[in-house]
Order: C-alpha cells, then structure tokens, then sequence
C-alpha cells in the first residue's frame, strides 16, 4: 500500500493534504493518529495539520483539517487556500468554489497572476458574544488574564486577541498558553498579540490551540485580529495584516469578513507501508 500526499503551505503554515476525493485513504478513526504521526517534525513529514480533501454532498469540495495533537479544527483560513490550490492544480474546482467544514460553507475565488496563486476567502462572519465563541458569560468577552487585556472572537475557531505595543516583546512560550486554556473558553482559544504599525496595519503573532506552540502564520488568527483592532476602532475597513510567514489582506464589510492571500505547493511524496 502507498499513500500520496502532498505537501503546501500559505504564509509558511504548511499542511499535508491527503486527497480523498475519489475514495477514503485513512479510515476516519485513524485520521488523529496519522496526523500526530507525520506533523512531526523530525520522525514524520513535517506540518501544522492534515488536510483531507473529499467530496461533498452540498459544497464543491468537503475539508477535515486533523491537527499535532490529533483533535480536529473547525476551520483554517490558511488551509482552505491550500486546499483550494490543490484542487485547482488537480482540476476539481475552476475559478471560484463553495467548500464544506464543520464551521459552515465557506466560498473561495481562486486563480493566478504573475505573482503566482493567490485565493480571497469568504470567511466565517466574526462572532463576538461570548455564547459564540463560546466562553463563559453574557455579551462580548474582555477578561484581565494576567498583565493583559483580552478580547476574543469566533472566526471559525475561538480566537483570543491582545493589543501589545510591540509583539516581537512578547514571550509567547511563556505566556500564551494560559490563555489558550483559560477556563473562561470551553473549547480553548487560539492566542493572537496584535501590534498598530499604521493606520490600516497591523502585525501579529499567534500561538495556536491543536499545534500548542507559535506558527508563523493563521489565517482564522488574522481575520480575528483585524475583526478586533477594527471594532476597536483602531483601523479602516480593509486591515493589511503581516505574520510571521507573510502578508494576508483583511476586508471587513456588513459584518463579514474576507481574507485574501497566496498558497504554495512545496512537494509531493509517497509514504510506503
């Protein structure tokens, strides 16, 4: 037996993508343990996640993203580019596509210039009452854990938010995963220090529930971001957004939001068994 895999990355979150789009691959009870096993770094392939492409009875294309720790993600802004790209290169999907995830419908428009693929993403719509997010209380969530003010956002996952003045300052190892499980969020939360660099810009850093360490980029992170500086009224309507790993362009209109930004094949490869 081979499995064929493929290996992306948008803004250096990387993913291997199983295409289960003709038949299942990894029976669904084993999907936890495969990702544990090839996310890893050093005895595996090496990623963020496991992306499983396959078939949707009401979308275009259906998305289960299995993460480091083997519990699955509800969404992933920057894996649904990824996803989008492999589909588009394997001819599933043309120009635009509606793909199926356990946080809803997402739709996609997709294509190439000359800077290369890039895909703008209609992304969960920002919830901010605290029964959304879901966490504890009534009305939008803001605790004081330890020395900082946190805000938090569902974008698809929960997603905490804290303003810095400088977030290269911030000891994310040391600080962040008090938050992610603060007992106020019941599912956990996704960590993101936000630092102003303009008037329509900002730059982050976040630490991600399911991998439990930084990445260099998130996309559901990003759109939290700028879903709170906006509300904050920190910044305008289109939120430039730098991480780690690169650029993502924010819009945040009608209480939406869409996200735009590139995807990356790095390579393909067979593991034998």
């Amino acid at each position: 037996m081979e499995i064929h895999f493929t290996k992306l990355q948008g803004n250096g979150n990387d993913f291997i993508l199983i295409d289960e789009f003709e038949h299942v691959v990894i029976p669904d009870e084993m999907k936890g343990q495969f990702a544990a096993c090839y996310c890893d770094r050093r005895f595996g392939i090496g990623a963020d996640g496991v992306i499983f492409l396959s078939r949707s009875e009401k979308s275009n294309l259906k998305m289960r993203i299995l993460q480091p720790d083997e519990s699955e993600a509800e969404m992933c802004g920057n894996g649904i580019r990824c996803l989008a790209r492999y589909a588009f290169d394997a001819g599933y999907v043309k120009e635009s596509c509606t793909v199926e995830t356990p946080a809803g419908e997402i739709g996609v428009a997709m294509g190439y210039s000359e800077d290369g693929f890039a895909a703008t993403v209609a992304m969960t719509p920002p919830k901010f009452d605290r029964k959304e997010i879901p966490a504890t209380g009534t009305g939008e969530y803001k605790e004081h854990i330890g020395d900082y003010d946190v805000y938090a956002v569902n974008t698809g996952v929960p997603h905490a938010v804290i303003v810095v003045p400088a977030v290269d300052a911030v000891d994310i190892e040391a600080v962040a995963p008090a938050i992610r499980r603060h007992p106020t969020f019941e599912k956990g939360a996704n960590v993101n220090f936000v630092e102003r660099t303009g008037d329509n810009s900002i730059r982050i850093r976040t630490f991600e529930r399911g991998v439990e360490e930084e990445t260099l980029s998130c996309g559901t992170g990003a759109t939290a971001s700028a879903a709170v500086v906006h509300r904050l009224g920190l910044t305008g309507d289109v939120v430039n957004v730098e991480t780690r790993g690169g650029p993502l362009v924010i819009s945040l209109k009608d209480g939406g939001a869409r996200m735009e930004g590139p995807a990356t094949t790095v390579f393909t490869g067979i593991i034998p068994f």
